[in-house]
Formats: structure tokens, C-alpha cells, sequence
């Protein structure tokens, strides 16, 4: 399980503005109504080396507002997760019963938690921390999320909990998990993978319980398939095991190299597969898309075409994942995924010429220069491959931040002509040349 942080606390108090400010981007919803988060949402971040996720809750509150009920089990079940919590207060307002109520379930947890007491905005009100530890917990740390004032305190503290620990994989094999929304198949793609009924298989939404790894060999190839699970049931919490899937198949990303994503042919693209889609992206792993269940599909010359045409307009943010059609339960086409499998991997784990990576960093720059981006200009230096799964390309220039995202996008265009990527990310650092000559 990747190592989690759960921020919680009462509406309004500024939990998703810390969230946004830990990534460093605007990624949860904020505003001053209360309750604006619903649900939890998931991401990745890191900290000083550190990689850790982390989960911004929706508020818990103890009136009777809209949704209330359902807030409380997802902030419920982010608790369960995560290995440190951390308790989101107002150093303006104070103390509050709403306070009072989540530490007590906070205590049920017997998690560490950490107590950031928001809003600290100067040296004026950072007494009002002391007040705090009436709550029963380690020492307060002052933050205020909006001006980024102590989070590096408050990271430090978080982190501080993590063991290092390194999964331990064996050179050569191919570790790849089988992702997707409930009920589309991934129980019985594996079982067709591995040829073996190792996991249950049901029609039932949310059977898979626990994440399951099968080692196999096919071909001469060793392959560890991880099929991704629902999140454990445990009373009332649970009642809705399609929606509490998510950590168990981050659990699953973390631990693979490839993903497969599994679609369901019957009932075509639905919103939920989208969001499955970007958690692949997020944790960076390489995609193969599965299209299951193609035996139910009246076909004829043209529908192939026309539903990767489909999916290629739906999946827009993974144009370089290959697609493949096959039927789980017929055991139809399902050798078609392996020579895919070992495409994927190979270019997950290509090692690209530093030469041709230079190369094609001038001619992509020499066809369309940078424009001028936050009062300033990109001028490119020079660009290494720094790791592999998935390459990874240091580009140094004068100000990364003069590099607005579209660009970006277009170096990833131009790279992905010269170097064969089918299946995988292309991941780019920018890092600032010191002493930078014109």
C-alpha cells in the first residue's frame, strides 16, 4: 500500500486549499461556501524525495447539511487508509464542538495524527495554536495554506511516519495489474490470463475483496499480474463497494509497471472508466487498453475502427495506449495481449540516446520557439534521460516557469515522432541551468 495522508476536519476550515498547496497545483475545489467537497480525491505528491499519497476529505460536520451521511463514511474510509491523519482546525475561529466530535473519532483510529492549525496568516494570531491542545493530540503546527506558511513543518512531521520500504521485484518480470470500474470483467480476464480460476468471479459488483498477485510464465517470459480489489467491507461504511474501490487499485498502480485497462464492450465508455484512465496517468504507468466483452458486440467490417475512434476521443490524455479486443469469458483473443504486454514494457523501460534526445530537443525548438510566458522567454540548454519507468528527461533551461504547459506538450508530440513510446508516459523534469549564458 502506498504510504497515505488523510486531511480531515470541519467545513470550510481549509482542507482543500492545504491539499492544493501540497501538490503545488489547483486540483481540489475551493471556495468559502462550506461543504463545497463531496467526495474524497485522490493524488500524488511528493516531499524532499518522499512520494506519498494523499486524500483531501469533504468536511465532517455534526448538523444536518445536504450529504452530510455520505461525507462522513468517505471521510470515514480515508481514515481507515491512511497512515497519518492529518486534522485540519480554524486558528481563527477556534475551538469548536465540531472540533471535539472528529478528534473523538479520530481516537477510534489509532492512527497518528497531526493537528495543523490553518489560517495562521502572522505572527499576530500564532498563539491561537496553544489553544489546540486541548484536543488531546501532539503538538499543533501553525500553517496557513493560503500564503504556504509552515506546510514544510507540517510535511516533515507527516513524513516523518514512513518507513522506506522497496518493493522487492525481480529483474525480468513484467508486473502489470488489471484496472477498471466494477463489473466489467478484470476477475475473469485474469483468470483467462493465467488460465486458472485463482480468483472468484462473480456478476456482483465488488466480489474482489483483496488484491491478488499471480506469478506466471508464458513464452519463456515471467509475468506478475495483480488484479485489483474492492475495499474491504467493514459495517456500514462499506455499503457501496463500487465507490470504494479507488484505494485498493492505486494500491495495484503502485506496485505495477503496466496497467490494463479493462472496458466493458456491452455498455461502452462511461464516465467512471475516464476517471480510472487518470489515475493511470497520475501514478505514470504504462496503459494498455482492454476492450472486453467484444463477443456480445454485433459486429461488422467497420465497428472495430469505429470504437477506437471512440475511445481515442474519449481517452484524449492517452493517445499512446494501444488498444486490444478480447473476450474474458470465451477465452477469445486473450493472446493477443501478451506480445502488447512485452511492446509496453520495452518502451516503459527504454533507455533513449542522449545524442537524439538532443537532437530532437533543438529541432522541436528550431520549427516552433517558445513563446513568452509569465514575462519571460524558455531558452533551452541541454536534455538527459535521468530514469527509466517511465523515461524520464531532465531539460535544462534559463526559468522553468517560462514554460507554459501547451509547450510542453508540444516537446511531448515532437519526442514521441522521433522515439517509438507506444504504451508509455514520457515524463519531462525542467530544472534551472545555473549561470546561464545567452
Amino acid at each position: 500500500m502506498p504510504f497515505t495522508v488523510a486531511i480531515v476536519g470541519r467545513p470550510n476550515v481549509g482542507k482543500s486549499s492545504l491539499f492544493n498547496r501540497i501538490l503545488g497545483e489547483r486540483f481540489s475545489i475551493t471556495d468559502d461556501v462550506a461543504g463545497v467537497t463531496r467526495d474524497r480525491i485522490y493524488a500524488q505528491s511528493e516531499w524532499l524525495t518522499k512520494r506519498f499519497s494523499i486524500i483531501d476529505t469533504g468536511g465532517i460536520d455534526i448538523g444536518d447539511a445536504p450529504f452530510l451521511t455520505q461525507i462522513k463514511h468517505q471521510a470515514e474510509i480515508a481514515m481507515d487508509e491512511a497512515n497519518v491523519i492529518i486534522f485540519v482546525v480554524d486558528g481563527l475561529v477556534g475551538l469548536t464542538d465540531g472540533d471535539y466530535y472528529i478528534a473523538k473519532q479520530l481516537y477510534k483510529t489509532d492512527k497518528p495524527v497531526i493537528v495543523a492549525v490553518n489560517k495562521i496568516d502572522d505572527l499576530v494570531h500564532a498563539n491561537n495554536a496553544f489553544e489546540f491542545y486541548a484536543l488531546g493530540f501532539s503538538d499543533p503546527i501553525a500553517i496557513s495554506s493560503h500564503h504556504g506558511i509552515g506546510i514544510g513543518d507540517l510535511l516533515d512531521k507527516a513524513l516523518s511516519y514512513m518507513v522506506d520500504e522497496e518493493p522487492i521485484k525481480d529483474k525480468g518480470i513484467i508486473s502489470f495489474s488489471v484496472i477498471g470500474r466494477p463489473n466489467v470483467g478484470k476477475s475473469s480476464l485474469v483468470n483467462a490470463i493465467i488460465g486458472e480460476e485463482r480468483v472468484i468471479v462473480s456478476d456482483i459488483s465488488g466480489t474482489t475483496t483483496d488484491a491478488i498477485d499471480s506469478t506466471f510464465t508464458k513464452d519463456k517470459q515471467k509475468y506478475t499480474i495483480i488484479d485489483t480489489a474492492g475495499i474491504k467491507k467493514r459495517g456500514k461504511v462499506y455499503e457501496n463497494l463500487d465507490k470504494y474501490s479507488v484505494l485498493r487499485a492505486l494500491t495495484a498502480l503502485e506496485r505495477s509497471d503496466i496497467a490494463l485497462l479493462v472496458l466493458d464492450a456491452e455498455t461502452g465508455i462511461q464516465e467512471q472508466d475516464a476517471h480510472v484512465a487518470g489515475y493511470i496517468m497520475q501514478y505514470m504507468r504504462g496503459c494498455i487498453i482492454v476492450v472486453n466483452k467484444w463477443d456480445s458486440v454485433e459486429k461488422d467490417s467497420k465497428t472495430m475502427k469505429k470504437y477506437e475512434e471512440n475511445i481515442r476521443e474519449e481517452f484524449k490524455f492517452l493517445p499512446y495506449a494501444p488498444i486490444v479486443f478480447i473476450s474474458a469469458k470465451e477465452n477469445q483473443r486473450i493472446h493477443t495481449i501478451f506480445p502488447v504486454l512485452k511492446e509496453v514494457y520495452e518502451n516503459f523501460t527504454k533507455q533513449l540516446p542522449t545524442k537524439l534526445i538532443n537532437d530532437t530537443l533543438q529541432d522541436a525548438v528550431a520549427m516552433n520557439p517558445p513563446a513568452i510566458f509569465n514575462q519571460g522567454k524558455a531558452k533551452f540548454s541541454y536534455a538527459t534521460q535521468i530514469d527509466v519507468k517511465p523515461p524520464t528527461i531532465a531539460i535544462f533551461v534559463n526559468d522553468p516557469s517560462y514554460i507554459h504547459f501547451s509547450y510542453e506538450r508540444y516537446l511531448q508530440n515532437q519526442f514521441r515522432q522521433v522515439f517509438d513510446l507506444t504504451g508509455t508516459p514520457l515524463k519531462f523534469v525542467f530544472r534551472k541551468k545555473e549561470n546561464y549564458e545567452d
